[in-house]
């Protein structure tokens, strides 16, 4: 099977989101072929280059998202017609009152469509999609009667905000990937997340009946929800309106939907998605690492506790060292490793409060006036000159610890998970899915709630190991990159079988042949030989037309 996998910032650039689970799925299916469409975020991204791919990757092809050159085509009288009918088509559907209905949803995808086949036809659209004649579209769509108040209430420069981000968005309809022998020639198109990266699928599907798996690990709708919170309530609007609309008709011509987790699909069906089109598959992650620590958990530290992740403001580590103040009081021999690095500016600020903070509540304590005293909080990082490695970090604890309050799914949780270690946790995000019954969850934002369950299984060790044990044969059966690829194969096996045949094979004569694609056509992996096979004589010979006999 010929698989076009489609991602964005991600597989297969060096350090990508998501780039992990998708190097594992491309190396787990290696009887099947893969055709990489990916889209790079930044020139930086560029620079660092690819992983290095496995033989099954038969084609890479990206393609800038953080800038688009000029074709140098400019539209005639009849090609700025179509765009001006197609793209008023397309503010207009942003710009309805109407959220949801039939109507709206064919009306973007017919917008959509027509943006594709004119640049298809006539090249030029990144140039008209940046004319005046876009801004102007778009505010007779927002001063049009029915237009929502929002939309209405647009500016100059919101309109001009508005048109430069549809611009960006629709920049993957400009692309020479929709040919026969492009996307036109994969089985199966394989979204590695919504949004943009998405959008290939939607357009091969359009073009030549590419069936389209969408995976999404994180919804992107959710996330352009949380971005630009300083923008105007018009520009904030029809940018939601717009990714409302792209996410709604991404699941319309999905065939199949896989969220990895219930707080994923929740969002998908909130924005949608048809429940008879989801299967939720987890993330695989590879046990290797964590094997020795899960297998001899007496390697930690009975005093530690460890959390991990990116310092940022949204893992909520001023809840956690207020909670280790209390949880010092009640067991003076405990301490704190915090591992992780800052994630941008704002993350290094942040941990530079909780630094000051930590030295405010945890002076350092010294046995005498002439001693250097040492901190029980330590603030360590990953990947430095001598540092330890994630399974060692993980290991050497008694108890890890989660105080998010915001969180999708938690790898760092499964890790500790392979180690065979308890946890307590804030109840955030997909949390509760993975632990299941094997760890403490604690409302979040309570110090004194995640100060009291971690004091409670630091003086239990028997319970810590009983959790340990549990968290690691759970993390076993449904975490591991097996379950992952196996779910996969499945489901591409499953969105063939009941996909039409899209490229019937002729005869002499131009009669669909029957029977043209053999049984063993649709069995994975290499069954026909390099060379062709001798062929009998009789076989080749011209076929006798039938006739019809008249009575």
């Amino acid at each position: 099977m010929r698989i076009g996998l489609l991602t964005e910032g991600g597989y297969p650039y060096v350090g990508g989101e998501g780039g992990v689970w998708c190097d594992r799925l491309v190396r787990g299916l290696g009887r099947h072929e893969f055709d990489v469409y990916a889209f790079s975020t930044g020139q930086a991204q560029e620079d660092a280059g690819w992983v290095e791919l496995p033989p099954q990757v038969t084609r890479v092809r990206t393609a800038p998202l953080w800038t688009a050159e000029d074709d140098g085509v400019v539209h005639g009288r009849r090609a700025r017609r179509r765009f001006a009918e197609h793209y008023g088509e397309l503010a207009a559907a942003l710009c309805a009152a109407t959220e949801s209905g039939t109507a709206e949803a064919d009306r973007f995808a017919n917008a959509l469509h027509g943006l594709a086949e004119l640049a298809r036809d006539e090249g030029g659209l990144v140039t008209a999609l940046r004319s005046e004649q876009a801004v102007r579209a778009l505010e007779r769509a927002c001063r049009a009667p029915g237009a929502r108040r929002t939309a209405r209430e647009a500016r100059v420069p919101d309109l001009l905000t508005v048109a430069a981000h549809l611009e960006r968005a629709l920049r993957p309809l400009s692309l020479d990937w929709y040919e026969q022998d492009g996307l036109g020639a994969v089985d199966l198109c394989h979204a590695a997340s919504g949004g943009t990266a998405a959008l290939p699928g939607l357009l091969a599907h359009h073009f030549f009946g590419v069936p389209l798996l969408v995976t999404e690990y994180g919804v992107r709708l959710r996330t352009h929800y949380l971005t630009r919170p300083d923008a105007s309530p018009a520009v904030r609007s029809l940018l939601a309106a717009f990714h409302g609309r792209l996410t709604a008709e991404t699941y319309r011509t999905a065939a199949m939907i896989t969220p990895g987790n219930a707080h994923a699909r929740r969002w998908q069906e909130r924005c949608g998605a048809d429940r008879a089109k989801l299967r939720t598959v987890h993330p695989g992650m590879d046990p290797a690492p964590f094997a020795h620590a899960g297998e001899n958990p007496g390697t930690a530290d009975p005093h530690t506790l460890v959390w991990t992740g990116r310092v940022e403001p949204a893992k909520d580590l001023v809840s956690l060292l207020h909670a280790f103040a209390e949880i010092r009081t009640a067991e003076p021999r405990s301490r704190l490793r915090i591992v992780g690095r800052p994630s941008g500016p704002e993350g290094v600020a942040y941990l530079g409060h909780c630094k000051a903070l930590a030295a405010q509540l945890f002076p350092d304590e010294a046995d005498g006036p002439h001693a250097v005293g040492q901190n029980p909080v330590s603030f360590e990082e990953l990947g430095g000159p001598g540092a330890e490695t994630t399974a060692a970090v993980r290991a050497g604890g008694a108890v890890t610890v989660l105080s998010s309050v915001v969180e999708g799914f938690p790898v760092g949780l499964i890790e500790s998970m392979f180690c065979g270690r308890a946890t307590v946790s804030t109840d955030v995000g997909a949390v509760v899915e993975v632990i299941g019954g094997t760890g403490l969850v604690v409302p979040p934002r309570n110090p004194r709630a995640l100060a009291e369950a971690c004091v409670s299984l630091l003086r239990d060790p028997e319970r810590r190991a009983r959790l340990g044990a549990a968290a690691r044969a759970r993390a076993l059966e449904l975490f591991t990159v097996e379950q992952n690829v196996t779910a996969f194969h499945g489901l591409y096996l499953e969105i063939v079988a009941r996909t039409p045949v899209r490229r019937p094979v002729l005869d002499g004569i131009g009669d669909p042949q029957p029977f043209a694609a053999p049984a063993e056509a649709h069995v994975t992996g290499h069954w026909t030989e390099p060379t062709p096979r001798a062929v009998p004589t009789w076989a080749v010979e011209t076929p006798v037309p039938a006739t019809e006999t008249v009575r």
